[in-house]
Order: structure tokens, then C-alpha cells, then sequence
């Protein structure tokens, strides 16, 4: 999400006659587009900001500093009281307002700006895409199909920085995936928080399809698009159409990122996920019917309060049933103003590590075996362009989401191919030029 916004609000300074500068160190204007969900994220933004301000300072130079997003949002005028260096701040209902107040910021005045307020149809202004600069460049692209969050999970600060949910139009999100795709775009991951809660209070259900549903299907009609991903889901919002759409619909690739958080029935419910462990299993169960190689990854919180080591064993035992292909596990981190943060029982955090290391070499284990199944397995990949390790060497991504790294040429990007896996590495393939397909 936040990659989209800063995306979209780069796209807008541009059009409105702003240059993207080589670094920072030569910028007129730098932006930091926040996140709240953890401090160590608040944290960094501040330090950067601090050290952003620092260096400006010591070279005699006065750039234009602001804050964006979650942070922004939570903080407001807090950040300008502390950090009297910073011009502006922008809350998450308010980037595309950005390029209107660096105008008048660097007309002269210098006036610093703070605008957190909600905004009435806010949800409909982050459509620009920059596409690095050029179409032949991305070929994959995001687009953002909602706002906010009506979920209210208790360790989570998002319902209160980005807002209640908002849902674009079908109609105009399939004008700015069509307009995508006419500048060399193949792959669209839809973005919201809650992916599959678009629609949910604007559209009716129309042949027992959920507005998310009856979205995939106006966007996999359209013509040249090759492939679509979408993110976050949350697993309440895996219904049956859902399943059925995995089905049949070709383009929609075979990978599902679904968190499920904790493993524990008695956690799940002090999160307030709305599930229960064996509800998300069938999910599970459903969803490798439909599609049998479907790549599955999770998000994981360890350390959740209250959370005993009985609780922690169920959790390494979904995911050791599961078998994710990939987890992004998370100690858990107080928020202010969440319930959670006020909840009993804190885990200390030596504990909440040892927990996190732990459920960390299970997973990665068992992925690492994934991986290698795939040695001598023809993989279909759409190729994105080179390496960022290696620029010599092209790098795509199969329909389950798995990167595969390969000998090839700049003749290869945006290409839908087939490459045979050779060997695995730590959550990569490697391919071999010489039995490209």
C-alpha cells in the first residue's frame, strides 16, 4: 500500500512539472511516507528525518521536508513541534494533495502545512502511475481498489490512520487497469487493506458474487492482460465464490497471501479475527482443491499478550500442517491507543524473540524444501526485467509467486516464458538460459 502511494503521489509531482532527483542529497524536495503498524517503522522514519534535517543543515541547504501516511496521520502537528526542520505533513487521506502544497510551500512563504483531516472520496484520487518513468520498463503494476479498514483487529492501528473502508467504482478501476495495460503492463495486483472486503457496503451480491468477485471478473476481461494478483485478503473474506473464481479464471495467478496471525483459537479471538483455526484450514483445504500448486504465504504475530507457550505450539503446528510457502512472522509490537497495548500479560521481549526464531526456522524449513521441488520442473514466469543483485541476469515470477533468477536479454521483458528450474536458493529459483523454452 504504501508503495502505491508513494508511487501515485511521485506520478502527480511529476506531472505537475517536478523531476525526479538521482538522491537525496541533491533533492529540492524529500517525502517519507510512513507506516504505524510497528514503532521499529515509526522509529526509522524519525531517525531518517533527523539525520535528513542533520546533514541539510551542515551542507547550508534547506530542502523541503515532510512526512506522509500512517504516521503523519497518527502524529499530525506532533511531528512539526518535534522536528521544527519538517514543512509538511500529510495524512493518508491527503496525498494527492501533495504537489498543491509544495507549490505554495516553495512559492516563498515557507508556511508549514499539517492536514490529517478525512477527505470525501479520497479513495478515488490514487490512480496516477509513474511505471518508472516508462512503460517499457514495468510490466507489472498496482492498483489501488480501496481505503481503510472496518476489521478493528486489537493490535492493529490502521482502522484509525487510514480511516473507515471506501471502495472505488468497478467501472473506474477497470479504466485505469485497461489504461495500464495500453502502456505495456501485464501483470495488476489489486490492492486494499482488506482486499476482499471491496464492495462489501456498495455493491450487491449478483449471482451469489461478492463485489470483489464480480471486480476480478471486469478486470479479467480485459484484453492483453496476462496475469492478476491481488493483496491483502483477510480469511472471513474467503467465501466459496472466491474458491470458484481461482478456478476459472485463468489469469488469476495460483497464490494466496492470507494471513491467519496466530494458531490458537484462544488468540484469534483477543486479536478479534473473526475465525477460528479450523475454519482457516479449510480455507486452506479449499483453496489447494481448486488449485493444487497454488503458493500460499501468511503473516504471523508471536508474542501476542496473554499468549502462553501452549498457544505458540498450536501456532508451529498450523504451520507445519499448512506448509506455507513463505511467512512474514512479526514480534509482536505495542500500539498506542489499541486495545491490545492495554491487555495483561505482556510477553517480554526476550521471550517474543526466542518465539520468533523459533517459528522462523520451521517455516523457512519447510519452504526450503518447497523450493527445491521445483528443481528439474518447467516453470511458466513473466519476465520483469534485470536482476537487482545481478544486472546481467533477467529476474520474473512464477504464477505461485516465486522469483526465478536466469540468464537472458533485455528482448526477454514482459515475456510470458517458460524457463526449467536448475536449483533453488534461499526463496529463489535459478533457471538456465540454455534450456529456456
Amino acid at each position: 500500500m504504501n508503495e502505491r502511494d508513494s508511487e501515485a503521489v511521485a506520478a502527480q509531482l511529476v506531472a505537475r512539472g517536478y523531476t525526479l532527483a538521482p538522491s537525496e542529497d541533491t533533492a529540492d524536495v524529500i517525502l517519507l511516507n510512513t507506516c504505524s503498524v510497528r514503532d521499529l517503522a515509526e522509529q526509522k522514519a524519525l531517525n531518517k528525518m533527523k539525520s535528513l534535517a542533520g546533514v541539510a543543515n551542515k551542507e547550508r541547504r534547506s530542502p523541503v521536508l515532510g512526512f506522509m501516511g500512517c504516521m503523519a496521520q497518527s502524529r499530525g502537528q506532533k511531528l512539526i513541534d518535534e522536528l521544527p526542520d519538517v514543512d509538511l505533513v500529510l495524512g493518508t487521506q491527503k496525498f494527492h494533495r501533495a504537489a498543491e502544497y509544495l507549490d505554495n510551500i516553495l512559492a516563498g512563504t515557507r508556511e508549514k502545512i499539517v492536514d490529517v483531516a478525512e477527505e470525501k472520496d479520497s479513495e478515488a484520487t490514487i490512480r496516477e502511475h509513474l511505471l518508472n518513468g516508462s512503460a517499457k520498463k514495468s510490466v507489472s503494476a498496482f492498483v489501488s481498489i480501496m481505503q481503510g479498514c472496518n476489521q478493528y483487529c486489537t493490535f492493529c492501528i490502521v482502522p484509525y490512520t487510514r480511516g473507515e473502508e471506501r471502495s472505488r467504482a468497478i467501472a473506474d478501476l477497470v479504466d485505469e487497469c485497461r489504461e495500464l495495460v495500453s502502456r505495456g503492463v501485464k501483470e495488476i495486483t489489486l490492492l486494499g487493506q482488506i482486499v476482499t472486503s471491496y464492495g462489501k457496503r456498495d455493491v450487491p451480491l449478483r449471482d451469489g458474487k461478492s463485489a470483489f468477485v464480480q471486480l476480478l471478473e471486469a478486470v479479467h476481461d480485459i484484453d492483453g492482460l496476462e496475469r492478476i494478483r491481488f493483496t491483502s485478503p483477510h480469511p472471513k473474506g474467503y467465501g466459496d465464490d472466491l474458491i470458484d473464481a481461482y478456478a476459472r479464471l485463468p489469469k488469476l495467478c495460483e497464490s494466496a497471501h492470507l494471513p491467519v496471525q496466530s494458531g490458537s483459537d484462544r488468540i484469534l479471538k483477543l486479536m478479534h479475527r473473526g475465525y477460528t483455526r479450523e475454519k482457516y484450514l479449510g480455507i486452506i483445504r479449499k483453496l489447494r482443491a481448486a488449485r493444487p500448486r497454488i503458493g500460499i504465504s501468511t503473516d504471523i504475530i508471536v508474542g501476542f499478550p496473554g499468549e502462553t507457550e501452549q498457544d505458540f505450539e498450536e501456532t508451529m503446528a498450523l504451520a507445519r500442517e499448512v506448509e506455507f510457502d513463505q511467512a512474514f512472522v512479526f514480534k509482536y509490537s505495542p500500539r498506542r491507543d489499541t486495545p491490545a497495548a492495554e491487555m495483561p500479560d505482556q510477553i517480554p521481549q526476550r521471550l517474543r524473540e526466542e518465539r520468533n526464531q523459533a517459528l522462523l526456522q520451521t517455516i523457512n524449513g519447510i519452504a526450503a524444501r518447497k523450493y527445491e521441488d521445483f528443481i528439474g520442473r518447467q516453470a511458466e514466469i513473466l519476465v520483469e526485467g534485470p536482476s537487482k543483485k545481478n544486472s546481467a541476469r533477467l529476474t520474473g515470477r512464477t504464477r505461485c509467486n516465486k522469483i526465478v533468477v536466469f540468464e537472458g536479454d533485455e528482448r526477454h521483458r514482459g515475456q510470458i516464458m517458460d524457463v526449467k528450474i536448475t536449483r533453488a536458493g534461499s526463496f529463489t529459483l535459478y533457471g538456465d538460459a540454455a534450456i529456456l523454452m
